[in-house]
């Protein structure tokens, strides 16, 4: 009597099709491939173009006559000066303390809401729901807004910079999905223990959401990374602007902002555009870095927080 012994399936191969999907065919992996080497190209070339010109010395931009496709020698001198001291490196800690100190805020104000819409017995649950969707589509208008902020008395100030756009709405009812699809078995046993909502918030709650906290507390930070409108509008100071209205000036205006930078792009010991491609990729490093870190919590917690609720 012979006994058969399947093997296991090896790591890197993809699982048994359904018997009613066709197997693909050689001409539809092609093509397949085909469109995804024209995507990969599409969005990887003008980054490569970028980071290339950024490292290049100033004599291979100007043998290229702009930007660079191929490295001719690679500098850091860009890089260095831009990080040297002065209005860059003040810009970027203040968008990094913009970021850091709104996603906190964002993501408390938006938890804390999304847990008292989820519980069906909160106090007007219904009206507040119904105010917070009308907001999504009626806005008050950007004059309102801005006297608002100035009789508060917040113009110049970082707080406006988070204050105007600390919630969203959309975000917080992706919270208030996957909050409710949560077991409520959970919560009552709690309760019954003497558990108060705050403590069920931060011992059960969150712990079970990791996913769709991490997906939305990117969201909120690439937002408050990249926002520049609300600081041309309300901050006159310049030592106050955070980085991305540094880098707006240095390319719409083609002028080295930059204390000390002007003097030496036009003497020509630095590259206007080699420092404009080098505060770009400043500007990418941390929306590069964390996305991978949060790419993994995207489909469950995008789609079971959209899904459910």
């Amino acid at each position: 009597m012979s006994v058969t012994v399947e093997r296991p399936r090896p790591a890197w191969r993809a699982p048994d099709r359904p018997v009613w999907e066709e197997a693909p065919t050689k001409a539809g992996l092609g093509a397949k491939g085909l469109v995804l080497l024209v995507c990969c190209v599409a969005v990887l070339g003008p980054l490569w173009v970028v980071i290339v010109t950024s490292l290049s010395p100033k004599h291979a931009i100007d043998s290229a006559g702009g930007l660079v496709l191929w490295p001719d020698g690679f500098t850091f001198v860009n890089y260095q000066e831009l990080l040297s001291g002065g209005q860059v490196s003040r810009a970027m800690l203040v968008s990094l303390g913009i970021t850091g100190f709104g996603t906190l805020f964002s993501m408390t104000v938006s938890v804390l809401a999304a847990y008292g819409l989820s519980r069906p017995g909160s106090f007007a649950h219904r009206g507040l729901l119904m105010t917070l969707m009308v907001t999504m589509f009626f806005t008050a208008g950007l004059i309102p807004t801005y006297l608002l902020v100035q009789t508060l008395g917040l113009t110049d100030s970082y707080l406006a910079l988070i204050l105007p756009s600390a919630v969203s709405v959309f975000n917080i009812l992706v919270l208030r999905g996957f909050f409710m699809g949560i077991s409520p078995e959970l919560t009552d046993s709690a309760r019954i223990d003497g558990a108060g909502d705050l403590r069920i918030l931060w011992t059960i709650i969150m712990p079970l959401s990791r996913a769709v906290l991490a997906v939305i507390s990117l969201f909120y930070a690439v937002a408050y990374w990249s926002a520049w409108f609300n600081a041309m509008i309300y901050i006159d100071d310049p030592e106050k602007l955070p980085l991305q209205n540094v880098l707006m000036q240095l390319v719409q205006k083609n002028t080295a902002v930059p204390t000390g930078l002007g003097q030496r792009v036009t003497s020509g010991e630095l590259s206007a555009l080699g420092l404009q491609m080098a505060m770009m990729v400043l500007a990418l490093l941390p929306v590069a870095f964390a996305s991978p870190f949060v790419q993994r919590h995207f489909k469950k917690g995008m789609l079971t927080g959209a899904v459910k609720g």
